[in-house]
This record gives structure tokens, C-alpha cells and sequence, in this order.
């Protein structure tokens, strides 16, 4: 048990800025392992957005709490995947080369293709959750507790982050990682491929957040499968496999495509 909680700190030092035991570090052996943990570190970002939406709603108003959340999000992980997404539309954008699209990934500097990468998908995800409360029954007749009133969007909003790391999961699994011969500003999560544990342990983490929905949006999963798949595929066509920014990437639009299929599901299935 001390073990695994130790690898779990080592995947919340990996993905997030929040404080950890000084006994953490950067251990090649727990870091191969943390992997496992990925989905869980996303349920701790969506509570900590969700708790500063609920917060931002109850005394300024709907939108700012929403932007407020984007925020809160952002600044817990310290734009990790954000970065890697942007990272990837300047690569993929500009370079028509595997050695060119891994030279521009490695650089610090933001393009233009980085700049309206990430205004596209931070505008997107705005409007997106900004939607996802106005599905919550409970709000022509809320109750004193707003946890209970708000628990289909913060379920929601767990889902769409444990999910979406998920996916990055599968990446590692079923992808190579790509090395560049001059060096890179990142390395490989895992030398291996994640052990069968280490799946199981990410899809357990991954879907108990769904099993307290309606199974209607079990079926979200679906589309968001299919298009971490295609974009890993598409990253493998043009480089031969992944780095650590189209794993920030996946991240992202997995999410994004979350939210798009559970919305999709409350309009029109249930």
C-alpha cells in the first residue's frame, strides 16, 4: 500500500503543480507505474474546477464561474496538456517533415497555428460546460445541498478528465513513443508498455465516475475511443508514433469530445 501511494504522488507530480510528499520523486520505476493513476489525477482537476464553478455560480453568475473553473483547471495542472495541444498544432501546422514537425514541437516559442489552436479549444470548452449545467434537473427546484443539485455536471466533469487521461493510457499502450535524434524537452512516461494492472487500475479509475449516471452516457465513451484512436493513428502515419505533447493533445480533444457526446446524449437520448 505504501508503494502504491507513493506511485500515485509520482503521477500527481507528474500531471499537476499541487504539493506532494518530499519522498516523491522522479523515479524511473514510479513513473512507469503511475501511469495507472492518470484517470485518478483527473478526478482531483475536475473536483478542484468543479468546486470553483459551484463557488463562482452561488455568488458572481453562470459564466464567470465558468471561465473561473477553465482557470482553476489550468493553473492545478500548470497548462500541461494545453501546452503539449498548442505544441502540436504549431508542429503539425508547419512541418511537413518528421524531423521537421519534431523540431518545431521541441520549441518553446508559440506560433500560429499554437495561438488559434488554443483559443479554439478553450473557447470550445467554454461553451461546452457552459451548457452541461443547464441539463441539471434539480435546478428549477434546488435543494439546500448544491453538491446534490450540480452531481450529473460535477459527475460529468470527473468523467470527461478521468476519461480523456484514459486515453493517453491506451496511447501508451498500443503506440511507440517517438525520440528525437537531437534531443527532446520531454521523455517517455514508461521504456515499456503499462502492464495489464496498470490498465485495469486506469479503466477502473476511468469509468466509476459513469457508473453513478444514467448508463445512457456510457455510450459518450464511445466516440471519445474512436477519436483518441484516429488522432494517436494520425500522429503515427506522420512521425511514427507519439510524444508527450500529442499525449497532451489527446488529452484535450478527448475531453472536448466528452462533453460534445454527453450533451449530444441529454438532448437527444434521454
Amino acid at each position: 500500500m505504501k508503494k502504491e501511494i507513493r506511485i500515485f504522488f509520482t503521477a500527481m507530480m507528474f500531471l499537476t503543480r499541487l504539493p506532494v510528499p518530499k519522498m516523491t520523486d522522479h523515479s524511473q520505476e514510479y513513473l512507469e507505474k503511475s501511469a495507472r493513476y492518470f484517470p485518478l489525477i483527473g478526478w482531483m482537476v475536475a473536483i478542484i474546477s468543479g468546486v470553483t464553478f459551484l463557488v463562482f455560480n452561488k455568488y458572481v453568475g453562470e459564466d464567470i464561474a465558468i471561465l473561473a473553473s477553465i482557470i482553476a483547471g489550468i493553473l492545478t495542472t500548470g497548462a500541461f496538456h494545453e501546452d503539449g495541444f498548442a505544441d502540436v498544432c504549431d508542429a503539425f501546422g508547419g512541418g511537413w517533415t518528421k524531423e521537421k514537425i519534431l523540431l518545431i514541437m521541441k520549441d518553446s516559442r508559440l506560433g500560429t497555428y499554437g495561438v488559434i489552436g488554443l483559443i479554439s479549444i478553450l473557447g470550445a470548452k467554454f461553451l461546452l460546460l457552459k451548457e452541461l449545467p443547464k441539463f441539471t434537473p434539480d435546478i428549477a427546484n434546488p435543494s439546500i445541498n448544491i453538491f446534490y443539485n450540480y452531481r450529473h455536471f460535477l459527475l460529468l466533469l470527473i468523467a470527461a478528465h478521468a476519461i480523456s487521461r484514459l486515453m493517453g493510457v491506451f496511447t501508451i499502450s498500443l503506440f511507440d513513443y517517438v525520440t528525437d535524434p537531437d534531443g527532446s524537452k520531454s521523455k517517455p512516461v514508461t521504456a515499456r508498455r503499462p502492464s495489464v494492472v496498470t490498465i485495469l487500475v486506469a479503466v477502473l479509475c476511468a469509468g466509476l465516475p459513469v457508473v453513478f449516471l444514467s448508463w445512457h452516457f456510457a455510450l459518450a465513451i464511445v466516440p471519445v475511443i474512436i477519436v483518441a484512436y484516429q488522432l494517436a493513428r494520425y500522429f503515427k502515419k506522420w512521425i511514427g508514433g507519439y510524444t508527450g505533447d500529442c499525449l497532451g493533445a489527446i488529452q484535450q480533444v478527448s475531453e472536448l469530445t466528452f462533453y460534445l457526446s454527453a450533451l449530444i446524449i441529454w438532448r437527444f437520448v434521454l
